[in-house]
């Protein structure tokens, strides 16, 4: 009865040394090199609410109010190749963190053998086998395969963090590329509007000038003006298509009906709704909303477990090789009685000199942790001087945007009086010229600065994680999708 219970005794003794044996380093998080807080911007900042929702809680479809923007969303995460390949990632990814799991479990194959070999007296002696055996099981007692299975775990969150990165930049790159295409459809209006103002300009100070009443100086100023509005016109033709393409890229497939066609709906930019207002938290809460941040990390992790596997190497590596089965000098006796048997063949490889090579390869994986802890850091200052550009954008662009629509209508003032004067004989046409040029490029003005406007809130809602959460409903409808 001793022996059953000391062989227990050594299996329970040989399990717990086998779950317990680690030699990866214990893992702290490096100190976030940033401040506390982030700068402030005069008064146009959000202030924080105790029960505000960050941005990465806020889902996409809660975010942007535009049904026609939630449609290219919707068909962009479907369809982007980009996105495509972050997901296929993962697959392989998460491929490789099985194989490297299976390497703590013996594998058990099924093996038929046959040698023939010459005997003395011109004999030839036969050997058949038949079984299963286990090759070279690693017996884990220092940790080495375990801190591998660690490092690809590590991989393979990383890459899941990385297709939550992916997916962000999507949505934030789609929406702005349609905020672009909004703005291009009103400065084509506001040029076509332009331009007829000017053809009608130039026509009449022809027939002035043909009627002697003006000099060739006017006509040419007024036929000047007329063909830098087709100018404008056209690279803004141009910029609408490139646009388009643009945004046909990110969808991944030919656009619908989502789009304004030309000359409709081109005060949509102005009409836009407005989208939700985000707080920024505080610098500290990106180290759990942004999955960028979170992929370098677990990069980090797997670098410090290959460090435990690197320590693991200057140990003795004990593998077992078992097999089980029938043998025979005939085939026709491979099943009989009396043919079983087995064969227990451990082995332990002690290193003695390897003329540096396990110590070189220790090195190598501390100066590779040591690069993941730089490019962690790297990646927490990044997002905070992104949010930070991007509150800065946000706290100015309002206070922009009023000054130079306040701009603008001065100018239509100053456009209508300049006409009247110059219809009355009081001005020139120099002046009324003037007036249409400078009224010209102060609605772009407004336009363009109420793109950039939206745009920020958009970056802000990137920047500060949001994007990559799906809303309940969504979410719940996609999980009662059947699967294939």
């Amino acid at each position: 009865m001793r022996k059953p219970k000391r062989l227990q005794l050594f299996a329970a003794s040989a399990a717990a040394l086998l779950a317990g044996c680690s030699l990866i380093p214990s893992y702290q998080r490096p100190a976030a090199p940033i401040t506390t807080s982030y700068p402030a911007y005069g008064n146009a900042a959000a202030p924080v609410t105790a029960n505000a929702d960050s941005a990465a809680d806020l889902a996409w479809q809660d975010f942007f109010p535009d049904s026609h923007l939630k449609g290219l969303i919707e068909r962009s995460l479907a369809n982007n190749r980009d996105l495509r390949v972050a997901v296929l990632n993962i697959e392989q990814t998460r491929a490789q963190y099985q194989i490297r799991r299976a390497d703590q479990f013996p594998s058990i194959n099924g093996v038929f053998s046959g040698s023939r070999t010459p005997a003395a007296g011109g004999s030839i002696t036969s050997l058949y086998t038949v079984g299963l055996a286990v090759t070279a099981y690693e017996l884990d007692f220092f940790g080495r395969v375990r801190s591998l299975k660690e490092a690809a775990l590590g991989q393979y969150l990383a890459t899941e963090e990385g297709r939550k990165t992916a997916q962000i930049s999507l949505i934030a790159a789609v929406a702005n590329s349609y905020l672009s295409i909004l703005a291009d459809e009103e400065l084509l209006d506001i040029t076509r509007q332009t331009l007829a103002t000017r053809e009608e300009s130039m026509k009449l100070s022809k027939l002035r000038f043909n009627n002697g009443v003006t000099s060739e100086l006017d006509y040419r100023q007024a036929e000047s003006l007329t063909e830098a509005a087709h100018v404008a016109y056209a690279q803004q033709q141009r910029q609408r298509a490139l646009d388009e393409n643009a945004l046909t890229l990110l969808v991944g497939q030919p656009l619908g009906d989502e789009l304004p066609t030309s000359g409709e709906q081109a005060a949509r930019l102005a009409q836009t709704q407005p989208m939700a207002d985000v707080p920024a938290g505080l610098p500290s809460d990106l180290l759990t909303h942004r999955p960028d941040i979170r992929q370098a990390e677990q990069l980090l992790l797997s670098s410090n477990a290959n460090i435990g596997a690197a320590r693991a190497a200057f140990f003795p590596r004990i593998s077992l090789t078992v097999g089980a089965g029938s043998a025979s000098n005939e085939l026709s006796g491979l099943l009989k009685s009396g043919s079983w048997g087995w064969t227990l063949a451990p082995q332990l490889v002690l290193p003695i000199f390897d003329a540096g090579r396990n110590q070189a390869g220790l090195d190598s994986a501390k100066v590779a942790r040591d690069i993941a802890i730089a490019q962690y850091e790297k990646a927490i200052q990044t997002a905070f001087r992104e949010v930070a550009d991007a509150l800065a954008t946000r706290a100015t662009l309002a206070d922009q945007l009023q000054s130079q629509q306040a701009q603008a209508n001065a100018e239509a003032v100053r456009f209508k009086l300049s006409d009247l004067r110059y219809q009355n004989g009081i001005a020139s046409a120099l002046d009324l010229l003037d007036a249409q040029r400078s009224l010209f490029t102060a609605r772009q003005a407004v336009v363009q600065t109420r793109l950039a406007q939206l745009q920020s809130q958009v970056t802000l809602y990137k920047t500060l994680g949001g994007g990559w959460k799906e809303s309940t409903q969504d979410a719940a409808s996609a999980e009662s999708l059947p699967r294939p």
